[in-house]
């Protein structure tokens, strides 16, 4: 509790003495302070609320809900562009801000406001990689602290990462499909199904694309399950392998549990790890 409050008595002189450019860089990527919690946090449920919002647009709805949602829908888009400007300005290497991947992700989030200008309405379909923007939260930590174990780490990258590609190929095949092929992509679960079908490599035939764009999509596909689901199971069974011999020793610092049984100092923080005289091996599931 202590080694807590001499923690946030540091931060709070340390930001005390920043610049507001450095203030706001500090916060909007900040997972930690209960402001920088609340601004990430805030930000993943509008990514998420813009998605079901597209998705609820997929199916018949009264036409007032759908007014509704198209006025929350560019509120949420507005807000993704200040975040972008805000950004930007307060990097010191605006150059490599601009091709950094999060950055060009987050400039793909909200191009259906830049090009809208323009009436170019089928760029809408890029408003699917906002999902992208959640590989901000997955580098060891999370927006509720430490995981407890790697295994949860690993699971959680895991299934991210594979609704992720679902998640995106199905909103481009929906939108390249549905308008010339509607009866087969009514909804947005109709190119779910799809996806996974394809991807798996199942394949039932029972629904086909029409399009050159979604055939070009539909071999992408393929190609991204090939290649992506055996090397997330590998990665699985490696580190399920790895952790077998690993023991319970919990750093008081981070909180990591499970450390090696020879480890002396914690391989997350570095910090020296306690004894703990009747450290048993972890116990197989």
């Amino acid at each position: 509790m202590l080694k807590r409050s001499n923690t946030s008595a540091a931060s709070h002189l340390l930001l005390s003495s920043m610049s507001l450019q450095q203030k706001i860089s500090f916060y909007l990527d900040d997972i930690e302070t209960p402001i920088g919690k609340a601004i990430n946090l805030s930000v993943t449920g509008l990514v998420l609320l813009s998605s079901a919002i597209f998705v609820a647009q997929t199916y018949p709805i009264p036409e007032l809900l759908r007014l509704t949602l198209d006025a929350i829908d560019k509120s949420i888009l507005v807000i993704f562009a200040i975040e972008y400007l805000l950004r930007f300005w307060c990097a010191e290497n605006k150059i490599r801000f601009c091709f950094n991947l999060l950055s060009l992700i987050d400039l793909l989030a909200i191009l259906p406001l830049l090009i809208g200008i323009f009436n170019l309405s089928f760029i809408r379909v890029f408003r699917w990689f906002r999902i992208l923007r959640l590989l901000r939260f997955i580098e060891g930590r999370t927006i509720f602290g430490y995981v407890t174990t790697e295994d949860s780490a690993i699971f959680a990258r895991i299934f991210l990462t594979l609704f992720i590609i679902i998640f995106v190929f199905s909103g481009l095949i929906y939108q390249v499909e549905h308008p010339a092929n509607a009866q087969a992509f009514r909804t947005f679960l109709d190119a779910v199904y799809f996806s996974v079908a394809t991807m798996t490599t199942v394949g039932f035939g029972d629904v086909t694309p029409i399009s050159e764009a979604g055939r070009l999509l539909t071999v992408l596909m393929i190609l991204t399950g090939i290649a992506l689901i055996p090397w997330q199971l590998g990665d699985l069974v490696k580190r399920l392998v790895k952790t077998a011999n690993q023991v319970q020793r919990t750093c008081t610092n981070c909180q990591l549990a499970l450390h090696d049984a020879d480890a002396v100092f914690c391989k997350h923080c570095g910090m020296k790890l306690e004894a703990i005289a009747l450290a048993m091996p972890r116990s197989e599931p």
